[in-house]
């Protein structure tokens, strides 16, 4: 993996990644403060992802909301 990233396609795959997704589960982990799932199995676990996902869609709702003014 880490000579992959060396090539020049690498590193364009890797920076366009890095502004996509991965911030997502940086705030997830840090501000939302989700390091590991309570429950067991696949079905409860879904429910659990569910739950932080849609925590997190209602804070970036929430802050997205106070930026744009009142109509």
């Amino acid at each position: 993996m880490a000579e992959k990233l060396r090539t020049p396609e690498g590193k364009v795959r890797y920076r366009r990644r890095a502004c996509t997704v991965e911030p997502v589960f940086g705030i997830i982990k840090s501000a939302l403060g989700f390091r590991q799932f309570l429950l067991r199995g696949l079905q409860k676990v879904s429910g659990e992802w569910n739950l932080v996902c849609l925590a997190y869609n209602c804070k970036r709702l929430h802050t997205l909301r106070q930026t744009v003014p009142a109509a």
